[in-house]
């Protein structure tokens, strides 16, 4: 294969080289002069927001050392602050529950409308299925922390509108993550069962899901990791969970205690990130 093939230097450039001419060097000065005006324009437009921002890089950069220093030096837990540890601890279990809870009563609904509403085994109306892509799209694009002020007008501050903000943004995620994964699925088994005149139900538990099951619980898995984290968030507003306490502790200015609430959380999240990678390892 040659240069002009790959088509990353024009045939020619190099043709004449060895031969007493000299080469042809447009193309390289055409493409750096391309690469110097793109450069260019990201500079000017990065120039303007900035300006129109009232944004100055050179300040930011130049608070970054005392932001990471007074950080250090105040969130830094504290031997006072671990009194507060099973308080703390008793949030995050509430957390991880309320996390789970969602995610699982999520996938359930989620699988029974993937199946319907996928191209591989699902209902032969399009319809239905175009209704099913479109309900999940609207829900997984209402970001969870609008589910959550939205909920608070009815449900007000409580443990209830923390599980309800997690499943309604969860239940549209899950269910297009399934969508996608059965529409993905081989169609040769699908195809052999419906030649033997299998019924739509012996199609979906026969070839459908066992094909996908591996795929389908990795997603689930991964939207644990990402409730658990999404929870500490939402807690803020509904006043539950570890999102609560943080807020409790910032707000009164224990920073070492809140210091503590982000150290155990990004102890919580990186275990149950290992024991999700474990899981999935062992279902490939």
């Amino acid at each position: 294969m040659n240069a002009g093939e790959c088509g990353a230097v024009p045939a020619g450039s190099f043709s004449d080289v060895g031969s007493g001419k000299v080469p042809d060097l447009s193309w390289f000065r055409k493409r750096r002069l391309r690469t110097l005006v793109a450069v260019a324009a990201i500079v000017l437009v990065a120039e303007g927001a900035s300006l129109v921002s009232d944004f100055s890089f050179g300040y930011a950069l130049g608070s970054v050392p005392s932001a990471i220093v007074w950080m250090l030096h105040n969130f830094c837990p504290t031997a006072s602050s671990l009194g507060q540890l099973g308080i703390i601890a008793t949030q995050v279990v509430s957390t991880v529950f309320d996390s789970i809870a969602a995610t699982m009563l999520a996938a359930l609904l989620g699988i029974v409308l993937a199946v319907l509403g996928c191209s591989s085994v699902g209902v032969e109306n399009g319809i239905v299925r175009g209704v099913i892509r479109v309900f999940a799209n609207i829900f997984r694009n209402v970001p969870m922390i609008a589910w959550a002020l939205l909920l608070l007008l009815s449900f007000k501050q409580n443990e209830f509108t923390g599980f309800l903000a997690l499943f309604l943004a969860t239940f549209g995620q899950i269910t297009r993550f399934f969508l996608d994964t059965l529409d993905e699925i081989p169609s040769g088994p699908i195809e052999a069962l419906r030649s033997c005149g299998a019924s739509f139900w012996q199609i979906v538990f026969q070839a459908g899901l066992p094909l996908a099951v591996a795929e389908l619980m990795s997603w689930t898995l991964y939207m644990v990791e990402t409730n658990i984290r999404e929870a500490t968030l939402v807690g803020l507003l509904t006043g539950t969970g570890i999102g609560f306490a943080f807020n409790l502790y910032y707000a009164s200015f224990r920073y070492d205690c809140a210091g503590l609430v982000i150290l155990v959380t990004i102890v919580l999240v990186l275990v149950v990130e290992a024991i999700s990678n474990a899981a999935r390892r062992s279902m490939i």
